[in-house]
């Protein structure tokens, strides 16, 4: 069922074109804390530190029951174009996630553009990732039990942290989940893709706003053509983990997160890839059903 001509002038309205995201990202980190519903735990949640270079990168773990170890992990990124988002934003997806499937999650609170460019973001994820991948016994699973999992932004980092560690050889995840994944570096008119024409102006993820995600992350020009800034330009696609890839209709990102699919696919990769019919960007965390 295609969205209704009632819905479609809502999601124009709450798109907000006008506003620059660059000058006002801390007001927007202020109302994404404000609009965010308390959550009453009646989980069990542990936090955690993991060290890199002097700096202690909070991560969260979320168990669908009384464990902490021998159960599988998903090792989750959030989404918020590197820029928005936490772990406490992300309480009732994760902890939604660990009740539906069994499994560990530990959610990884990354650190933030501006104030931190690329790569800081994806060296934290990497340096948490790999840990948890070396040391076993933090979490009593071996490596290939541990699935990589983000969206949107965390998405692209999960693929990103794939491929750098194939890059470096020091671990090797054997599945990936990414949902609605950026791995492209263009969002203006001259994007090769449809969706970003046909979805990149009234369905709350603009085109627009992808842009100023992007220059608020690089920290420099030169990242955009940078492989672990943008997974879609990575000359080898091989030797990447079993894949499941879920887009969204009415998504911008659609096309460039089906087109990373294809191409790990063409590589010789293990991929599924699936469009949600009638879905905006950001469904893991949207509350009501809206179609």
């Amino acid at each position: 069922m295609a969205i209704n001509k009632l819905m479609q002038a809502a999601l124009k309205a709450l798109s907000y074109p006008d506003i620059d995201l660059k000058r006002y990202y801390k007001l927007a980190r202020q109302v994404q804390n404000i609009s965010q519903s308390p959550l009453i735990r009646f989980y069990k949640v542990w936090d955690h530190h993991v060290v890199r270079d002097g700096y202690e990168i909070p991560v969260r773990i979320f168990s669908p029951d009384d464990r902490l170890q021998s159960l599988p992990i998903l090792l989750f990124f959030h989404g918020g174009g590197w820029v928005l988002g936490n772990i406490d934003n992300y309480d009732k997806a994760c902890h939604d996630m660990a009740r539906l499937t069994g499994h560990l999650v530990v959610s990884v609170d990354y650190r933030l553009a501006p104030e931190y460019p690329f790569p800081t973001g994806l060296l934290d994820c990497y340096h948490v990732a790999k840990e948890i991948f070396c040391d076993t016994t933090l979490l009593d699973q071996p490596a290939d039990q541990i699935t990589l999992i983000g969206d949107s932004a965390g998405a692209n980092l999960a693929a990103a942290v794939s491929l750098m560690a194939r890059d470096k050889g020091e671990f090797l995840p054997k599945r990936q989940i990414l949902l609605y994944p950026a791995t492209y570096n263009d969002h203006t008119e001259a994007s090769p893709f449809q969706s970003v024409q046909e979805n990149g102006k009234n369905y709350l993820l603009t085109s627009k706003r992808i842009c100023e995600f992007m220059e608020l992350y690089q920290s420099s020009p030169a990242d955009r053509s940078n492989p672990y800034f943008a997974p879609l330009l990575a000359g080898d696609f091989s030797h990447q983990p079993d894949t499941l890839v879920l887009t969204a209709e009415y998504d911008p990102l659609r096309d460039e997160g089906e087109a990373y699919a294809h191409r790990l696919k063409e590589a010789g990769n293990y991929v599924e890839v699936y469009r949600l019919a009638d879905a905006l960007h950001g469904y893991l965390r949207l509350p009501v059903r809206y179609a």
